[in-house]
């Protein structure tokens, strides 16, 4: 049975979220402030936090720096902060994906259910679906033959082998071309619009690689 942690101090959210989760078979505690959700993941050791950014104690960007400290758990944000710089300071700060309130709960299982799926896939080796290509991230080829740069296959490789979960932009960024391009959000536009044109059945309507505007880019298997 999945554990999720669920951190949030509105006792009606954290109620229905618990009722939800728990009709869905999955294993709930709950924690109103930031301390006492470090404790319980602790001693608990979810598999998936739901963490809310406006706590009374800690500032949930907090909280997610204390996980990370030891522990890979994927973390939801869920939270009525909706500007973009919040977004990305969570996502930077480590949080795997990110949802505003209000939200609909069928989104919200469906996000969970995509990071439990990526839980224990740190597989150094993996082969991946595209729509009609297969992806062999290990020999880096892609069959039926497509041939990719350095650069694009770097993205490729960092989108893969986070399926389901929202990238930021300014990490990809960094981590493909280095912090003083952290900015050059125009770099992704042109190289997404090329693996697309390379990968995807209909690069105009992408199934696979996809923007979340003013976020990041996430694969979706």
């Amino acid at each position: 049975m999945t554990r999720v942690l669920v951190v949030d101090d509105e006792p009606q959210i954290a109620r229905a979220l618990t009722l939800n989760l728990r009709a869905r078979q999955y294993d709930v505690a709950t924690a109103a402030d930031g301390s006492d959700a470090l404790r319980r993941a602790t001693d608990w050791h979810p598999d998936v936090v739901v963490l809310d950014l406006g706590l009374p104690d800690l500032d949930g960007v907090d909280v997610i720096h204390g996980l990370r400290g030891w522990s890979q758990v994927p973390i939801i944000v869920l939270s009525g902060r909706s500007g973009a710089d919040d977004k990305i300071t969570a996502l930077d700060a480590g949080a795997d994906d990110y949802v505003t309130k209000p939200f609909g709960m069928d989104e919200l299982l469906a996000r969970i259910r995509a990071v439990s799926r990526r839980t224990g896939s740190a597989d150094p080796v993996p082969t991946v679906q595209i729509g009609d290509h297969l992806v062999d991230l290990a020999a880096k080829t892609i069959t039926p033959d497509v041939h990719l740069t350095p650069t694009q296959w770097r993205l490729v490789e960092i989108l893969l082998r986070n399926p389901g979960k929202l990238i930021s932009q300014r990490w990809l960024l960094t981590e493909v071309w280095g912090p003083a391009y952290e900015r050059k959000t125009n770099y992704l536009r042109q190289y997404m619009a090329q693996l697309r044109r390379k990968l995807e059945s209909d690069p105009a309507h992408p199934r696979h690689l996809l923007t979340e505007p003013g976020m990041g880019y996430r694969f979706q298997p």
